[in-house]
């Protein structure tokens, strides 16, 4: 006599409404579910500085750990800020716990990533203010969070400088 397989529970994808995976997350958390929501933090320029700005990796969607038979599904339709559970017809589609593993490690090493080389060395980057504006030069490194350093040729000579981050962009390619 066999003894019947016990199911373990999965990763399912949650579509969500447009710009609506943090309320979704929030809520569905709250209500106990087990979830993976990756985000990134992307550096963005404001008014001429940089903020950090935290985005999730997939916009519409995020990703819930359930139980076939012991977890109750009929709340998520009715979450605030989720569209729908992504199914093939009416049946929900598991997702390999292998691929959320590796979607993990990825979603970390681009968060680290993308904090730490908005410009990585080598890159062209172009003064945008101060007395070298429209210079271009290259990236070499930041200094603290607010400055970098960048290595520009002036009278036929190079000369490593210091900048805001604010003064500098990444130069346009034409």
């Amino acid at each position: 006599m066999s003894t019947p397989e016990i199911e373990q529970p999965r990763w399912y994808a949650i579509q969500c409404k447009g710009g609506e995976s943090f309320r979704a997350a929030e809520h569905l958390t709250r209500q106990g579910y087990k979830l993976f929501h990756p985000v990134i933090d992307i550096e963005r320029r404001q008014r001429g500085r940089l903020h950090t700005v935290r985005e999730p990796l997939f916009p519409w969607y995020l990703f819930i750990c359930l139980d076939r038979i012991s977890d109750n599904w009929r709340p998520i339709r009715s979450t605030r800020g989720v569209l729908k559970l992504v199914a093939f017809g009416n049946t929900p589609i598991p997702i390999p716990d292998e691929l959320i593993e590796t979607l993990r490690q990825q979603a970390d090493s681009v968060d680290e990533e993308g904090r730490e080389h908005y410009f990585r060395p080598g890159d062209r980057i172009e003064i945008t203010e101060g007395p070298f504006r429209d210079l271009e030069g290259t990236f070499l490194e930041r200094k603290g969070e607010e400055r970098v350093i960048v290595l520009l040729d002036i009278l036929q000579r190079e000369h490593q400088m210091q900048f805001g981050i604010g003064q500098v962009q990444r130069a346009n390619r034409s």
